[in-house]
């Protein structure tokens, strides 16, 4: 449809007509089973203005969503199709692993791959919209949502942020491709204390040098929504921030798509203190350009009321829903509504060959090695392995916000290792359960734990008694432990980052029967392993891997996959430490560098302060040296590149991949820098014993920052660059920018 024609059945419709098309109601307005998300509200929304609404939120399945659409477009006066729009994060029903570990991978094609097929999956069952990538930076490990985050750094996120958009929409073919909403709007990774929704507070310079970059490499990505969030920005809410929302994100970076709100997040204004009741609410989004009210009755029951007034413009209003009219064309609802649905098509691509080698790829370059003492992996031939944990033999590998993903496609560790080993060396038992109470995990709609539970003492002794056993008998003891799901992603913040009490007592009971012992570990966020690090002989970080999980763990395991994953967020020593990241200032009392006494030094009493493991940490089974860094010059000036380049070889008779990193420290600015910045990486390949120069080009653009009149500038003086396989372990060379 043309834009004029756009235009013109916009000015057909009536006000409460308009209204309609700013509205998203959940599936239970509609009949349908949909996941029930966020507070449970009465909304109070008359019948008549829910055959109004413009989209559907979580309902998803081709008959439902065909079933809704029709019923929807018989009762329409202007047949102007429902959007559907769902939380599809990380896989449908083929689940990838969570975005932490998919950005542990390095490697943004992948994951666009990786969306690319989730995107053919959900538009066969009617998906139109998903409700990602989250593109916020994490740096504190307690709050829950670092799941669905590819990490701490900006510049890394950015640069998922743009993959993983292209992905999801591709170029809007039907069939197969979503819209993508990037969320969340802004800085909601940085809530003080880790606490899910609470307040963020920061200056405007670190806002838009640590964490409006990724949202602003999703826009020019081509993203068609965002959504607002959860938290204040300067002190006001980012659903009413007029600043955050019309000046920067549609003046200054030009976004002209679809603006909505996170759940409830209207009505939540009240709850904040900006406004007095809902009538004030609406007026406020409204005011700030927010276009899609989410599930409250705010735009439903106050928009009208506000217009008669005079206290909102019809031409605001015309705008919102002109943008709403532009995106549903866009995903060419007005000549096919049902875009693609086709319960035929959704059950040919569910657990399809291609899907499954992609999900178990994704895996394998997802895990860490994070400890290999004595070489303890890959396993050996022939010896006994015995497989112990809660997490040994569960299918509950896809993390929180695999809402859609089948169950019944996962793969477990105990599984994958049975179709390789043979019997005669293999065995498995629980061990123990998962937590000491599960009480506070509370529930998340249909997401639940199949927990297997250990009823009594007497099956909690048989078990122990089991796994002493295995410990004795076998030659590796490989302990399957982690978090519940319910323990992280949304609402998930913890200030106990170790891992659960009654797992470390089970394993510390078992260790001093193990002759070799291995941990995996699966979580949605960075632990402090300090105290279980020196017990054991190899970590392997899994995190929520995903449907194909087992089979890749099974696989670096056994040294068929050698590790190539490497941290993108910090692991560290205590809780106390959090937020702890690689590109922090340096303080005027560094405690490795003052003049002061050390007393008197920016560090802890108790502890050290870097992490336990860095970001761009990981073990391989392949080692590596990196020599030779060279430039081209040792002076930049505008319009001209500096090469940097280094020399990798692979010093070991194992072939694998190297991330190699580079940073860049501006020594002396108008304002504090960090003390490195990634500005680069290359995934390569080495074989055995082979040596490859790699070189970077170094330019003005990766110099500039906010300076001290903020404005985004590349000033005078003397940098350092570093290259190497990790953010604390790099060649340094030094050059000069000069104008």
């Amino acid at each position: 449809m043309e834009e004029k024609q756009l235009v013109n059945l916009l000015e057909t419709l009536t006000v409460e007509e308009k209204i309609g098309q700013l509205i998203q109601l959940s599936g239970d307005f509609f009949n349908t089973d949909a996941m029930a998300v966020g507070p449970v509200q009465k909304l109070g929304i008359d019948p008549h203005m829910v055959q109004l609404t413009g989209s559907v939120l979580n309902v998803l399945g081709a008959d439902q969503v065909i079933r809704i659409q029709q019923h929807h477009l018989e009762h329409s006066r202007h047949k102007i199709p429902l959007l559907f729009m769902a939380d599809i994060v990380y896989g449908y029903k083929t689940v990838f692993p969570i975005p932490l570990a998919l950005g542990c991978s390095w490697n943004p094609g992948l994951v666009k791959a990786c969306n690319e097929l989730t995107a053919k999956e959900a538009c066969a069952a009617g998906a139109h919209v998903t409700f990602a990538p989250m593109v916020d930076v994490v740096r504190d490990a307690r709050w829950g949502r670092c799941m669905e985050s590819t990490g701490e750094d900006t510049y890394l996120n950015s640069v998922f942020a743009k993959a993983m958009v292209e992905g999801f929409q591709g170029d809007f073919t039907p069939g197969s491709s979503l819209a993508s909403c990037v969320k969340h709007y802004a800085a909601y990774g940085a809530p003080e204390g880790g606490r899910e929704y609470n307040t963020v507070d920061m200056s405007e310079r670190r806002l838009r040098e640590e964490y409006l970059p990724p949202y602003k490499a999703a826009v020019e990505a081509g993203c068609a929504l965002v959504m607002t969030a959860f938290n204040t920005v300067d002190e006001i809410p980012a659903t009413a921030n007029g600043w955050l929302m019309d000046e920067v994100l549609r003046r200054e970076w030009g976004f002209d798509g679809v603006l909505i709100t996170d759940y409830a997040a209207i009505a939540e204004l009240v709850a904040h203190g900006v406004a007095e009741d809902d009538k004030a609410a609406a007026r406020l989004a409204m005011e700030a350009g927010v276009d899609i009210d989410m599930k409250t009755a705010c735009y439903a029951n106050q928009l009208q009321p506000l217009l008669e007034e005079g206290t909102i413009s019809l031409k605001k209003l015309d705008e919102a829903v002109l943008r709403v009219l532009k995106l549903k064309n866009k995903l060419g609802l007005f000549e096919d509504p049902f875009r693609g649905a086709s319960p035929a098509r959704e059950q040919e691509l569910k657990g399809s060959a291609d899907s499954l080698s992609l999900s178990r790829q994704a895996a394998a370059e997802s895990l860490v090695l994070l400890q290999n003492l004595n070489s303890a992996l890959p396993l050996q031939p022939g010896k006994k392995i015995a497989l112990i944990g809660p997490y040994a033999d569960s299918k509950e590998l896809n993390g929180l916000w695999a809402v859609y993903g089948d169950k019944d496609q996962v793969v477990t560790v105990k599984s994958a290792f049975q179709e390789i080993l043979e019997p005669q060396l293999f065995k498995s038992t629980q061990g123990c359960e998962m937590l000491d109470s599960y009480e506070g995990l509370g529930s998340f709609g249909y997401l639940t734990q199949a927990d297997k539970r250990l009823e009594t003492d007497e099956q909690r002794a048989a078990e122990l008694e089991q796994a002493v056993a295995l410990a004795k008998w076998a030659d590796v003891v490989i302990f399957a432990m982690g978090e519940h799901t319910l323990q992280s992603g949304e609402a998930g913040s913890r200030t106990d980052l170790s891992l659960p009490g009654i797992q470390t007592a089970f394993m510390e009971q078992v260790l001093p029967w193990a002759k070799e012992s291995v941990l995996l570990l699966f979580n949605g966020r960075p632990l402090v392993l300090t105290d279980i690090k020196d017990k054991v002989d190899a970590i392997l970080e899994c995190w929520f891997p995903g449907t194909e999980g087992g089979h890749a763990i099974a696989d670096l395991l056994t040294g068929a996959v050698n590790p190539s994953g490497r941290l993108t967020m910090s692991f560290p020593y205590a809780a106390g430490q959090v937020p702890v990241y690689y590109n922090s200032f340096n303080t005027g009392r560094p405690s490795k560098t003052s003049t002061h006494s050390l007393r008197f030094t920016s560090r802890y009493l108790d502890c050290p302060n870097e992490p336990l493991y860095p970001f761009g940490y990981g073990l391989s089974y392949h080692t590596a040296e990196y020599s030779h860094l060279r430039l081209s010059s040792t002076v930049l000036r505008p319009g001209e590149v500096i090469e940097a380049e280094i020399e990798v070889q692979n010093t070991s008779g194992t072939s694998g991949d190297e991330v190699v990193q580079l940073y860049i420290r501006d020594l002396v600015g108008s304002v504090v820098r960090p003390v490195k910045e990634l500005r680069d990486f290359r995934k390569l390949h080495l074989q055995a014993g082979e040596q490859r120069k790699i070189s970077f080009s170094i330019t003005e653009e990766q110099l500039k920052f906010h300076t001290k009149d903020m404005k985004y500038a590349a000033e005078e003086g003397n940098f350092e660059l570093y290259i190497g396989n990790q953010s604390d372990n790099c060649l340094m060379a030094a050059f000069s920018f000069e104008r």
